[in-house]
């Protein structure tokens, strides 16, 4: 098992928590100057680099059908998704003012429940679902639709294939009239779920970089995913923030961990980084509203609200993840849980 995947899985997560918990700061409390500290959107890169990966790895060398794989993706993807989605809306419908980016609309729902980018009815201008990370979510399912369509095809036709498919949808989506469907899918964002299946066939064939530019290519892929994030807008992410979180992986992935100590609790985190991603938002709004009662609140004190959303967050996520999770166990030793 490549322990290191669970690590940047957890390390992802919660650097996506930390970036909404400061775009909770910027917004709720204008007398804190948030907006200098906002970073750990770029957890969502290395996410989808990862998510190529595994998704190559796990199915390299096996005999996996289509149906199989997506029954597979299905039932790990839609149940918490769907569930967090409904009460969501429930929330919305009664209680609308502990949402401030969500409101009650029908055909956003049913296109969220069936992971189709769709405009947010409280921010048109965005095409987020009604669990607002969960446009992520739409990007991967998309992927693992296309990824299924060509498991029939031979490995060394598989990966040609998918640059094609990609590369279709991406020009295709640039020369036809502009929609919310060729808005969403001609982001190139999506490169990133390529640049992973790629590393994950290079990590098949032992094309590995040496230990030491392992570590190296580890680190400076955090400096530049942060310095870039810093100085880089979000348009430019599918380079600015993927080259380095290509750099990240390959170079997690060319280490031994096996010689070093497990850390036990990051371990587990990473595998809560699904759950934590999905519910986080919901410990972020919990948190809101309890410092609109608290005689202190939370929200005037900066550090100790992005503390508190990071440990919440990481305990909602485990919590969910073992009520939600059945256990399963690691077939083939090398390889990553899915």
């Amino acid at each position: 098992m490549l322990v290191q995947l669970q690590y940047l899985r957890a390390v992802a997560a919660l650097m996506v928590v930390y970036f909404h918990a400061i775009l909770q700061l910027a917004k709720v409390n204008p007398a804190v100057d948030a907006t200098a500290f906002l970073y750990g959107e770029t957890g969502v890169d290395i996410f989808f680099v990862l998510s190529g990966f595994v998704m190559w790895l796990t199915t390299s060398g096996r005999a996996i059908t289509p149906v199989h794989f997506a029954r597979r993706r299905i039932k790990r993807i839609v149940p918490l998704y769907w569930l967090a989605t409904l009460f969501s809306a429930v929330v919305a419908l009664v209680a609308p003012s502990l949402l401030k980016s969500t409101v009650f609309d029908l055909p956003h729902l049913i296109a969220s429940l069936l992971f189709l980018p769709w405009a947010n009815a409280a921010d048109p201008s965005t095409i987020t679902p009604v669990v607002v990370p969960g446009w992520t979510l739409n990007y991967e399912m998309f992927f693992y639709f296309v990824f299924a369509l060509l498991l029939p095809l031979s490995e060394a036709r598989r990966i040609p294939a998918m640059f094609a498919v990609f590369a279709v949808i991406l020009i295709a989506s640039r020369l036809l009239p502009e929609t919310t469907v060729t808005r969403f899918y001609g982001e190139p964002i999506m490169l990133e779920f390529l640049a992973g299946v790629v590393l994950g066939w290079l990590y098949g064939q032992k094309v590995l970089l040496p230990n030491r530019w392992a570590w190296a290519a580890l680190a400076a892929g955090f400096v530049f995913l942060f310095v870039n994030e810093a100085l880089m807008a979000p348009e430019s992410r599918f380079y600015a923030w993927g080259i380095p979180a290509i750099f990240i992986i390959y170079g997690a992935v060319s280490i031994d961990f096996s010689r070093l100590p497990v850390l036990g609790w990051l371990n587990y985190l990473g595998d809560c980084s699904y759950s934590i991603y999905i519910t986080h938002a919901f410990t972020l709004a919990f948190l809101r509203v309890a410092s609109d009662r608290l005689p202190i609140g939370i929200l005037q004190q900066p550090v100790l609200f992005v503390i508190l959303s990071l440990v919440l967050s990481s305990i909602g996520g485990a919590i969910v993840h073992e009520i939600t999770t059945p256990r399963r166990k690691v077939a083939v030793a090398g390889r990553p849980p899915v």
